[in-house]
């Protein structure tokens, strides 16, 4: 198996991390694999902002898990109490992508999934764990969602699109997604 398929089977979604913050360079060049993803027509409609701010990280967290908690179902509150009561992991870095909105309101979407693709597998490859976290978007349905926009840098127009955690895993390394292999189709 080539090193790029090692990768892609290695890659799990972590629920632990451990304080430990990745070095500047590795984050720098974990967005520079994301903005080297292909986007339609080249048109590259996305903003990345990194965090590392643990007072802002907290506060995102307190926020988004204040509205999680109003929003979701008594099943989804017991499992993240089970997961130890946080959204965000404890994650050091949280990627955040923004996306301008399309007349079509399809293709950025695309392009969002494979950039957020480009960045967790270029995590994987420098050691990093992460994981797509899409309850990152409660914050974005709080009163504060401006003043978060705001705080995150979003491009004027831009809006919440995704966003990953990356970091050192707390204690072992999770277990890989183990695809079901007969969810597929080969026609020749």
């Amino acid at each position: 198996m080539n090193e790029t398929l090692r990768l892609i089977n290695n890659r799990y979604s972590c629920r632990a991390f451990s304080a430990k913050l990745p070095p500047e360079d590795d984050i720098d060049d974990i967005i520079l694999a994301g903005i080297m993803a292909p986007s339609g027509m080249n048109r590259q409609g996305w903003h990345i902002t990194a965090v590392t701010n643990p007072e802002l990280l907290a506060d995102m967290e307190k926020t988004g898990y204040e509205m999680l908690c109003a929003q979701a179902s008594p099943e989804m509150k017991e499992r993240l109490e089970k997961r130890g009561g946080t959204i965000f992991y404890n994650a050091p870095c949280m990627i955040f992508l923004s996306i301008e909105p399309s007349e079509s309101g399809m293709a950025e979407y695309i392009d969002l999934g494979i950039l957020a693709q480009n960045i967790v597998i270029a995590a994987e490859s420098l050691g990093l764990a992460t994981l797509h976290c899409g309850l990152a978007g409660y914050l974005f349905t709080s009163d504060r969602a401006d003043e978060f926009e705001k705080k995150l840098k979003f491009p004027e127009g831009y809006v919440h699109g995704l966003a990953v955690l990356v970091g050192y895993p707390e204690g072992e390394r999770g277990m890989p997604h183990v695809a079901e292999l007969y969810k597929h189709s080969f026609i020749k």
